[in-house]
């Protein structure tokens, strides 16, 4: 999928689609899941791949995190925006949206943004390997303690300690 990533941000469609294929009943879910609404949840399936397009080449390997996690997070924050701002959006006059702020975050922010990634991705790395994947399953994938304990073959009260463990060293790791 990284490859496929890098085949998007250099303007291949037939690599969006297959990506899409891939990844779209996935990240539908997502939206579905925090929007509760299916057009709700079509719209900003339909704006994440757009910014995909726009933006696949910020997708860096390098930082740890899977490409299914990045697009993950993108749907994830893209759907809790539009839930934030609720349905208003849908009634503006066209004259407030021409006067409409720039949502693009200012390069200092995206330094600091990526900064984050990098000091979360490290710290993450310091973690048993295998906690670290319960941390990205939980947040980054949505999975439940329920889910994961299944998946991992232990009872629902281990997990749950274990991911408070993580989280423990991970903040710690972060203060740091």
């Amino acid at each position: 999928m990284i490859a496929a990533l890098q085949q998007v941000a250099a303007g291949d469609e037939a690599a969006l689609q297959r990506l899409y294929d891939q990844t779209s009943a996935k990240l539908f879910g997502i939206c579905l899941r925090i929007l509760g609404d299916r057009s709700e949840a079509e719209d900003v399936l339909q704006d994440v791949y757009v910014t995909l397009w726009r933006r696949a080449g910020s997708f860096d390997p390098e930082r740890g995190v899977s490409p299914v996690t990045w697009l993950a997070a993108l749907t994830r924050n893209r759907a809790i925006d539009r839930l934030r701002a609720g349905k208003g959006h849908l009634h503006r006059p066209l004259d407030a949206i021409a006067e409409a702020a720039d949502p693009s975050p200012l390069a200092s922010e995206t330094l600091e943004r990526d900064q984050a990634y990098r000091q979360l991705s490290t710290c993450l790395g310091e973690l048993e390997p295998e906690h670290a994947g319960y941390i990205r399953a939980a947040f980054f994938d949505g999975q439940t303690y329920a889910s994961l304990a299944e998946t991992a073959g232990a009872p629902l009260g281990t997990m749950k300690s274990w991911v408070r463990r993580a989280l423990l060293r991970l903040r710690t790791c972060l203060e740091q």
